[in-house]
């Protein structure tokens, strides 16, 4: 808005689901997303004779966070899953103490929550127990004051948490586990190359039709300046 001032940027979050529909509606210039476009909202845009746009403007790694009293520095993905559909109870079941797993995720909204449960669960539910909360902040300052929590959100939100600690993931027993974070920095190299295992793009969505404007802040997003901004707050630019 300083460089453009007849521009005016309002910002509503709820997730991934509510910005692709409002953006079809056309209560929204730009849906930010964290997940691709599913069939039923591409329908829904052709039925409307709406052409989406889809740019990607970052990185993220899903991190996986318990809080710092545990005993606990890996999982594998087939323990992610157990415990996050509730198959898995107790943190002794995985290397860890004799505590009962409280479980902390996002809203069905989130794309955060399609992501994880697509990629890690294998589209199976989510245990009934997990508690859901709106926001990623939120759910780190759960885990931060609880010693049996265990949640899954974006990078940016975890990094120096105090009360936070970032487990490591592997894709079986016996293989290295990597990192989404490298000495208190996202893990660039892992994340955008997919080694980390639950690495994902950024994305903003735009119209064909959209309205003066919308390219100028996607320019401004995808510059050296606007990348910049990306790193302060944690996520993986570009390049």
């Amino acid at each position: 808005m300083k460089k453009h001032k007849d521009v005016r940027v309002a910002v509503t979050g709820g997730g991934s689901g509510n910005g692709i529909t409002a953006l079809i509606n056309g209560s929204a210039d730009i849906a930010c997303m964290s997940r691709e476009i599913l069939k039923a909202e591409k329908e829904k845009a052709d039925m409307k004779k709406i052409s989406l746009s889809l740019t990607n403007v970052a990185f993220d790694g899903i991190t996986i966070a318990v809080n710092s009293s545990l005993n606990l520095e890996e999982l594998t993905l087939a323990q992610l899953k157990g415990i996050f559909t509730g198959k898995i109870k107790n943190f002794k079941e995985v290397g860890g103490v004799d505590l009962s797993i409280n479980l902390y995720g996002r809203d069905n909204n989130s794309g955060t929550y399609r992501f994880f449960k697509e990629n890690i669960l294998g589209g199976e539910e989510f245990a009934r127990s997990t508690q859901v909360l709106q926001g990623t902040a939120s759910l780190a300052d759960a885990v931060a004051q609880d010693g049996r929590g265990i949640v899954y959100g974006g990078i940016g939100y975890f990094i120096n948490k105090p009360g936070i600690k970032i487990i490591k993931i592997k894709s079986a027993a016996g293989e290295k586990s990597k990192s989404p974070v490298d000495s208190n920095h996202p893990n660039y190299e892992d994340i955008r190359s997919g080694r980390y295992y639950i690495s994902r793009h950024l994305l903003l969505v735009s119209t064909a039709q959209a309205k003066k404007g919308v390219k100028d802040f996607i320019d401004f997003v995808l510059s050296d300046e606007g990348q910049e901004i990306v790193a302060k707050m944690n996520y993986i630019p570009l390049r």
